[in-house]
């Protein structure tokens, strides 16, 4: 996200032969113990693209993000991140690439630190040694205004916030690097109804000032169509289907697939526009 272009409309589509790869992962494989938990995983997200990541509970989401973003270590395969593969880069390369994929975590009550006002949050993702916010108040004011908070919610302590205002401030802390990899870990699914509603509405128009590619994984089908431009369907630890996101929910071909759309109103091609 270039907080610089706030206002303006991304560029017309470029043939899709043309557009650099965001994340190009390939044979990722990722055990804890003796659970198999990811088999031979390819995914790739290109430079701007938002890539729903849908799939029951255990299927492997979750793993696959955190791998991404260093948390889980694999056992074999590749990750490139902008071209870059994170297996032979350098210690100061890793701490670079560190802030070009962000992570937004799902629980908005337990990411924030109930000590930091967001000002000093979002000044420590910039600085984490001396996080001043007075010295990047045009930053913090300019990324509140993109999450559609006030510039007063700076000097705020979390508990001064609703569940929706929280995962605000989760996602403006991701923006305010400019990454060029976000993961959306279930971002909605610790939120009532309406305000998932909320933050649906918002990704939808921060999609127009996009220069981060996004993983958006969730369980949740109806939002992962209202957000995202394609879909991976993950199943058992194994990506069973990858393409455009109406292609898929409208004539899916893997079993799984039309079983997750069975349950969805007016299944296959199910929309709710």
């Amino acid at each position: 996200m270039n907080l610089a272009t706030t206002g303006l409309q991304k560029p017309a589509n470029t043939a899709l032969d043309e557009v650099p790869l965001a994340v190009e992962v390939q044979g990722l494989n990722v055990s804890f113990g003796d659970s198999h938990v990811l088999k031979n995983v390819s995914v790739r997200v290109k430079a701007n693209g938002v890539v729903g990541l849908v799939g029951e509970s255990g299927s492997g989401k979750s793993t696959l993000g955190k791998t991404l973003v260093g948390i889980n270590v694999p056992d074999s395969g590749s990750i490139r991140i902008g071209g870059l593969d994170l297996a032979g880069i350098s210690r100061s390369e890793r701490a670079r690439m560190r802030r070009e994929i962000q992570y937004i975590p799902q629980d908005p009550y337990s990411s924030l630190s109930p000590r930091r006002t967001t000002g000093q949050t979002l000044a420590e993702a910039l600085d984490p040694v001396r996080s001043d916010p007075r010295k990047y108040k045009r930053e913090i004011a300019e990324v509140l205004e993109c999450v559609k908070l006030d510039a007063a919610a700076a000097d705020k302590y979390p508990h001064e916030f609703s569940g929706g205002q929280r995962q605000r401030i989760a996602i403006a802390r991701a923006l305010i690097l400019n990454p060029k990899v976000i993961i959306a870990d279930e971002i909605t699914s610790a939120l009532d109804v309406s305000v998932q509603a909320e933050i649906v509405r918002l990704l939808r128009e921060l999609r127009g000032n996009m220069d981060s590619a996004m993983l958006f994984i969730s369980h949740n089908l109806a939002v992962t169509q209202q957000v995202c431009d394609e879909v991976v369907v993950m199943f058992q630890g194994r990506i069973v289907e990858h393409g455009p996101i109406d292609d898929v929910y409208g004539n899916p071909q893997h079993e799984y697939t039309q079983k997750l759309l069975s349950s969805l109103p007016g299944s296959p091609g199910f929309t709710l526009d």
